[in-house]
């Protein structure tokens, strides 16, 4: 009986100091190529501690790293080459990287292997966003670049061309 209670009092005190970031919640995405053409999507869900990134996405360079952030604007023109999704998302004016004193950036995510078919499917947690509120990303736009990102270079990790765009709904 003392140990529930204990457990009870600490989910209530979990409740009360923020640290349940947001409840539930799904978005998608869909990803279009420099030439317009849908090439997959990706499924966000929210979660206690941050967004969980499912991506399911064809037609990229077989056998290849490519780099994979969360972009600032809702605007995905493959007529720009997706110049038009701005900047990484970056709330809290971060430095680039995930080897930055000082960073990263809230949209800086690990870079993901593309297998031999030129299929990129992957599962990706991202804890320094929320769907909604402080930090939400809906409405922001997801950019998978054609090289891996250093981690380190300013203001985006040498990342190479933005080669596919989707925006969060």
């Amino acid at each position: 009986m003392m140990k529930a209670s204990i457990l009870a009092g600490a989910l209530v005190l979990i409740g009360q100091t923020g640290l349940h970031a947001q409840e539930g919640g799904a978005s998608t995405a869909t990803f279009s190529n420099t030439r317009g053409e849908s090439i997959g999507e990706a499924k966000l869900t929210a979660v206690p501690s941050g967004v969980l990134i499912e991506l399911d996405v064809d037609g990229l360079t077989p056998e290849s790293w490519v780099s994979f952030h969360i972009h600032e604007t809702g605007e995905c023109d493959p007529s720009s080459d997706f110049e038009t999704a701005g900047g990484h998302f970056n709330p809290t004016s971060a430095d680039h990287g995930l080897l930055v004193e000082g960073g990263p950036h809230a949209g800086d995510m690990p870079n993901q292997y593309v297998g031999s078919t030129g299929m990129l499917k992957s599962a990706v947690f991202n804890s320094m966003v929320n769907l909604e509120g402080d930090a939400g990303i809906t409405g922001k736009s997801l950019v998978i670049h054609g090289g891996q990102d250093d981690y380190k270079t300013q203001p985006s990790g040498d990342a190479g061309p933005r080669i596919a765009c989707a925006v969060i709904e």
